[in-house]
């Protein structure tokens, strides 16, 4: 059975999505088989793979509210070894809908068992909230991957999250690990940013990534045209970054030492 990484951050715009596309992508490139797994109703990692979720006859949500079965959703993208579960806009309507559900929590993890010996990763992107689709990548995931982008209020709402993962390990899923924390958004020009970098690693310590990303223009340009980084402008930062830190995660997948 391979490694489930779910990336969350309850924050918006840290670059959550765009590491999902990227950083999976890299690996896929790497030769590894990989399924990234879109559970956030906006859809912009299943778009950002060049899907349009309207011309899509079942989803994610279809999966875990059981009017689909998985093995016949997980879709193929422009990217050799890389699978796609996608999103659908019905998933806002999963977070009531599933309240009264027996065992809500771990609907994903069920769903994906089924499937998950087809993959050495599963990445999965969760929404910008800690609600019940968010608990279900948690429980579903062995460990946690943390987007923080070097900007103002970087580390706003980081100690709920940190309280959000010890409540799942607690009450869920107690193998569940912070894989690692990612600096993403970094402007070499400017103090802000080396100030963010300098309290993450204080705070965080060695569960940073050496691997940061910068603030890259074709990191935002690749979506629009539905691919990763790599496959727009393989040359960019934004796509070498990616590159490095899927190294660096299977470096320390294969060693357990991160570099």
């Amino acid at each position: 059975m391979g490694k489930t990484i779910a990336i969350a951050n309850q924050k918006g715009g840290v670059g959550k999505t765009t590491t999902a596309i990227n950083l999976s992508a890299s690996i896929a490139l790497a030769g590894r088989e990989i399924l990234v797994v879109d559970i956030d109703p906006q859809g912009n990692t299943t778009s950002g793979l060049g899907f349009d979720r309207s011309e899509l006859t079942s989803s994610i949500y279809d999966v875990i509210s059981g009017r689909a079965d998985i093995t016949e959703t997980v879709l193929e993208t422009s990217v050799e070894n890389l699978r796609l579960l996608p999103s659908s806009i019905d998933l806002i309507a999963a977070e009531v809908e599933l309240v009264d559900v027996e065992g809500r929590e771990y609907i994903l993890k069920r769903a994906l068992e089924r499937i998950s010996d087809r993959f050495e990763f599963i990445i999965i992107d969760c929404p910008p909230s800690l609600g019940l689709l968010t608990l279900n990548g948690l429980v579903a995931a062995n460990s946690v991957l943390v987007p923080v982008q070097c900007e103002y209020y970087a580390l706003e709402g980081l100690g709920m999250l940190s309280r959000t993962i010890e409540l799942v390990q607690g009450a869920f899923n107690p193998e569940l690990q912070i894989e690692g924390v990612l600096l993403t958004m970094f402007d070499r020009r400017t103090s802000i940013s080396h100030q963010v970098a300098d309290e993450v690693r204080r705070f965080f310590g060695d569960r940073v990534y050496s691997t940061v990303i910068p603030r890259n223009v074709t990191l935002s340009e690749a979506p629009s045209f539905g691919k990763p980084v790599m496959l727009y402008d393989a040359r960019s930062k934004g796509a070498q970054s990616y590159l490095k830190l899927a190294k660096e995660i299977l470096n320390e997948t294969g060693t357990g030492q991160r570099a």
